[in-house]
């Protein structure tokens, strides 16, 4: 709290330092007046523990496609992006990597202005930038987004601080020498004074060692092959409404993984127990990995994992991506009995 306090005073002598600016000397305005309405502020779950329930999102296309953070505020049903002119959009998460953090979502909106990925440019050391971020909700409705000033103080490699920052991505990021992680900033656009996009702002992270705070982006470089697999429909979530059910459907349990009760519509996917030598014992599954991922399939709830699998067919090893603790962890399961003979094909 007394962190949130101090960034947001600085934040308010930063906004009044600039408003003593007249406009027309600003050289930032016109990249500020490009990029704002590209930037989209994103509503869903949160709430527990004090979580807040919102962060930002860079439009990355015309037809509403949305790059942003992968986090637990995407974890529900109900994910509202509101645009730049206060329009409002149910969004559809249509995948996710969580080895890189990103997700991209899909409104139902056409000509939208948008960051083109293809002129992305890559950050230097000692590069101006500005981001761009609707941090501690302050933009509700047709609110402009925040800007922040900043320069790239180092590009490095998360990789050689692991253990010490709770995040799974390990690869090239920028440190910005001004706060630009803060509650709802995750997601949000990191460029240069002119506009050009150089990545996206990255969670709030800090240093368990030191107890530093990381202000940091993930270069747009290092999403691009994650934004074309998802948009593909690799790292994606199926319908069971219109895809053909399985003949015999997967069931973990036939690998030995018990998951929890499933006591609400959105219990995450949690598992419960993992049977003694079993294929999941063997493969290092533990009781407490929540499943993330069965194959390319994303799933976000239990719920949400039993339809999924009633489109698999039941195979004789299947992987899963399962966050512990802070880590990712991918399982191969390997079953050698062969699956049983379906009696029926499901309607």
């Amino acid at each position: 709290m007394r962190r949130r306090i101090v960034n947001m005073i600085l934040l308010l002598t930063a906004a009044f330092a600039t408003l003593s600016v007249p406009l027309h000397a600003a050289p930032v305005t016109k990249a500020v007046q490009q990029v704002q309405p590209m930037v989209v502020k994103i509503y869903g779950a949160g709430g527990l523990r004090g979580l807040e329930a919102y962060q930002s999102g860079l439009l990355i296309s015309g037809e509403g496609h949305v790059l942003t953070t992968w986090s637990y505020v995407l974890d529900t049903d109900d994910i509202t992006v509101v645009l730049d002119d206060g329009r409002k959009f149910t969004a559809d998460l249509i995948g996710a990597d969580p080895g890189l953090d990103a997700a991209v979502l899909k409104l139902d909106a056409t000509d939208l202005p948008y960051f083109d990925l293809s002129t992305a440019i890559d950050g230097e050391l000692g590069m101006r930038v500005l981001a761009f971020s609707n941090l501690y909700g302050v933009a509700t409705g047709d609110e402009r987004v925040s800007v922040q000033r900043g320069v790239i103080a180092s590009v490095t490699n998360l990789a050689g601080r692991q253990g010490a920052f709770a995040t799974p991505y390990r690869g090239k990021i920028y440190v910005v020498d001004a706060m630009i992680n803060n509650a709802g900033a995750t997601g949000g656009a990191l460029t240069d004074q002119h506009g050009r996009l150089l990545g996206m702002l990255g969670k709030e992270v800090r240093d368990q060692r030191s107890n530093a705070w990381l202000n940091y982006a993930m270069p747009i470089s290092q999403l691009q092959q994650a934004i074309d697999d998802i948009k593909s429909g690799k790292f994606r979530r199926r319908n069971p409404e219109t895809e053909r059910l399985a003949r015999n459907p997967l069931e973990l349990s036939k690998f030995g993984v018990v998951m929890v009760p499933n006591v609400v519509d959105n219990t995450p996917a949690y598992v419960d127990a993992v049977r003694t030598d079993s294929a999941a014992a063997e493969a290092g599954l533990q009781p407490d990995d929540l499943v993330l991922f069965v194959g390319s399939v994303l799933v976000r709830s239990l719920k949400d994992m039993r339809e999924q699998a009633k489109l698999i067919e039941h195979p004789q090893e299947i992987s899963l991506t399962v966050r512990r603790g802070e880590e990712l962890k991918s399982i191969m399961l390997r079953n050698d009995t062969p699956p049983e003979e379906p009696t029926g094909v499901p309607e």
